[in-house]
């Protein structure tokens, strides 16, 4: 069992940095893949970044070249860096984690266990 609590959302504008964090319980964290993800009003969740138990990392189109993904497996977190942030990165973000070797890195529906979100707000 893992429980994940995302922090770090706020107000920021267009073209600021906001980084998110998120805490995870469990002695087996590092085994797992982790993933952010966000869901806009109105629009279907999508898959932002992912770090692999590995450290692999993956990313969106959308976000390539300014958002970094980081784990750091002694403090059982993992981190989302944002850079020159747009109107259209405005979502609620939540992390997840997935048992390694187990489903795609990129969908939603493969991670076992999500944190409770957190606003990311962008003023243009």
């Amino acid at each position: 069992q893992v429980q994940l609590v995302d922090t770090g959302g706020g107000l920021v504008q267009t073209g600021g940095s906001l980084t998110l964090a998120c805490a995870a319980s469990g002695r087996t964290f590092n085994i797992y893949d982790m993933g952010w993800f966000r869901q806009a009003p109105g629009k279907e969740r999508e898959f932002v970044a992912a770090i692999t138990w590995s450290s692999s990392t993956y990313y969106a189109d959308s976000v390539k070249g300014r958002f970094t993904i980081s784990r750091d497996n002694a403090k059982n977190t993992v981190s989302l860096q944002m850079n020159s942030l747009k109107p259209e990165d405005a979502a609620v973000y939540s992390c997840a984690a997935k048992q390694r070797y187990r489903g795609s890195i990129y969908y939603a529906g493969t991670y076992d266990y999500w944190g409770q979100g957190t606003e990311v707000t962008v003023s243009s």
